[in-house]
């Protein structure tokens, strides 16, 4: 691994670090599935150099919120939601499947708006423009237009 791969890896694991701090102060933590689930990976291949932090499937919506349902057929919550109130150790006289249920039909109807439970923004607040210039600054000009795609199209596709 060059020098400029060793750099890139320690702050794209930095980044990850402060994503999960950010996860935590955000209350975003249930049962840290997120958080065990999330990887970094550099590779080289001759002298382009590309790295990217991967998260699960749901993490735009820890980014923004989940905007409504406009699809049948667009995923059965109800079991990630089952196990999210057993993680967070929520008790109801309504049955868990029954509560879970519930909430994911509230979900689909009107999307979840993060927002209003804890904050939004994981990923932006913690991978800004500024800290973007400072990985590509300590990396170095070799390979700066890959990266800087590279890193731009991976953002989008956890933002989306």
């Amino acid at each position: 691994m060059s020098q400029s791969s060793e750099i890139l890896k320690t702050e794209l694991d930095k980044l990850s670090a402060d994503l999960t701090k950010r996860y935590e102060e955000l209350g975003m933590r249930a049962s840290g599935k997120w958080d065990k689930e999330k990887t970094v990976e550099v590779s080289e291949k001759g002298s382009v150099i590309s790295g990217k932090i991967e998260g699960l499937e749901y993490t735009g919506a820890l980014e923004g919120g989940r905007s409504p349902t406009t699809k049948k057929g667009k995923g059965d919550l109800r079991p990630a939601i089952e196990q999210w109130i057993k993680d967070k150790g929520i008790s109801s006289e309504i049955p868990v499947k029954s509560l879970a249920y519930l909430i994911a039909r509230k979900i689909h109807k009107d999307g979840w708006r993060r927002q209003e439970h804890g904050g939004v923004e994981l990923i932006s607040s913690v991978v800004t423009t500024e800290r973007i210039d400072s990985i590509v600054n300590q990396v170095g000009i070799i390979n700066i237009d890959v990266i800087v795609s590279g890193l731009v199209a991976e953002l989008k596709k956890i933002a989306v």
